[in-house]
């Protein structure tokens, strides 16, 4: 760690001479050689780095939400050249030079925050070897040494001697229940903060891959600062725990202001943007109208609490606009919701569905049908009979025609038909001339 942290000895200045700034205004309220004015001089530090970082803060986030949006493209690449891993590494990159992503990108806050934890740990060792380092000159170095946070000094370690502490003005006992805590807290926080980003702010639509790497990441980092943390002097364990709690209150912040779509927190936050744009009936934070510009311009490709959300405001009588606002729509009615509260929704045109008859009216409208058919039926035989008489009239020098037998159905007619006769009464043929 020593021979890392002299790596970054060129920022080693830059950061004892904020420290040095910030212990001589605390120094004033707490006393100059107080654990107080020196553990707030180190939190203020972490702080002031925090700050600086969150410009890449927002990229992580960024590249995060883009790498889980990639992540069902990446699998098919995977897959496509499984066998073949250049053209599987040329198309990767081709997809993050397409998409405007970088891999890096989610790492980018704990890199550039790492040169001030390892020049804090210089400064700190230093302190605890009784050398003078960057700004820190002998008085500083003396009152640093005398400065002690719940009787344990600021460069003491877990793993240190008896023999060492009691150099430092206390005690073995108290410099270890002290590390021990600060290393639970350390390892406690990291895990809380991975926890809630895989079960809140996870699009829970996409199963890829990369969830199962951040779960697992989820339990190896606090396992490591675990085991990292009792070669740490207190002083460090005090920026790191710090340093976690910020992520920690950084990232509850971005998952109830700005969740992933598709995430759980996306589900509870447009759930309360509902209630709250109904309420006023607009759109009241810029953040809120970015969102919702984000949510309109999706058209079909929303996800279901999109679309919950869109519903909401149609019943309420409200329409979100491409820019982000809300307004009101024409034809609001009263409608009732799901616990029977009336509210203002626009109304759909119903479809009229046909009356239901009962069984006598079904049994009627049937009857009344077959006789009607009946009806036709006979009026068509009849008109069918007046039609088939002769219109011409036999001459009275004619013989009549034999009577012809009456055609039996099934049997005469069929048999005429057969016979190449033409069918119906045929005109009586003229008697022949003897």
């Amino acid at each position: 760690m020593d021979t890392i942290a002299s790596l970054f000895s060129f920022i080693t200045t830059p950061v004892s001479w904020v420290i040095v700034q910030f212990h001589s205004m605390y120094g004033k309220i707490f006393g100059p050689d107080t654990g107080w004015a020196w553990g707030l001089s180190i939190v203020s530090l972490v702080i002031l780095i925090r700050i600086c970082l969150i410009p890449l803060f927002v990229k992580q986030i960024k590249s995060t939400r883009a790498m889980q949006t990639l992540q069902p493209e990446m699998k098919k690449i995977q897959e496509r050249y499984k066998n073949d891993k250049q053209r599987q590494s040329e198309e990767m990159m081709k997809l993050y030079k397409e998409t405007g992503t970088n891999p890096l990108s989610s790492c980018l806050p704990i890199l550039a925050q790492s040169p001030f934890f390892f020049a804090l740990y210089h400064v700190l060792n230093g302190i605890a070897t009784g050398s003078t380092i960057g700004v820190i000159n002998e008085s500083l170095l003396a009152s640093a040494r005398k400065a002690h946070i719940f009787g344990a000094p600021l460069a003491a370690k877990f793993t240190d001697s008896a023999a060492k502490v009691d150099a430092l003005g206390a005690t073995l006992t108290d410099v270890r229940v002290v590390t021990a805590i600060m290393i639970v807290l350390m390892s406690a926080s990291q895990f809380y903060t991975q926890r809630q980003l895989m079960t809140k702010n996870v699009d829970t639509t996409v199963k890829t891959p990369f969830m199962q790497q951040q779960k697992m990441l989820m339990y190896v980092f606090p396992v490591m600062f675990a085991v990292f943390g009792i070669n740490f002097p207190v002083g460090v364990l005090v920026y790191w725990l710090t340093t976690n709690v910020w992520t920690m209150g950084q990232q509850m912040y971005v998952i109830h202001n700005n969740p992933t779509p598709g995430s759980k927190a996306q589900a509870a936050y447009l759930e309360r943007l509902t209630k709250h744009v109904t309420t006023h009936g607009k759109a009241r934070k810029r953040s809120e109208r970015t969102i919702i510009k984000a949510i309109v311009a999706k058209g079909r490709d929303r996800n279901e609490f999109e679309r919950k959300f869109i519903n909401g405001l149609t019943k309420a009588g409200l329409a979100a606009q491409t820019d982000g606002a809300v307004v009101k729509s024409e034809g609001a009615v009263a409608v009732e919701s799901e616990d029977g509260t009336p509210t203002t929704g626009t109304a759909a045109p119903k479809r009229q569905q046909p009356k239901r008859q009962t069984k006598s009216q079904r049994q009627s409208g049937a009857k009344s049908a077959e006789s009607a058919s009946s009806d036709s039926a006979s009026g068509s035989a009849t008109s069918l009979s007046k039609s088939d008489e002769p219109q011409d009239a036999e001459p009275q020098d004619a013989k009549p025609a034999p009577a012809a037998k009456k055609a039996q159905p099934g049997s005469g007619t069929r048999s005429k038909a057969q016979s190449g006769q033409r069918k119906g009464p045929q005109r009586p043929k003229s008697p022949s001339k003897k």
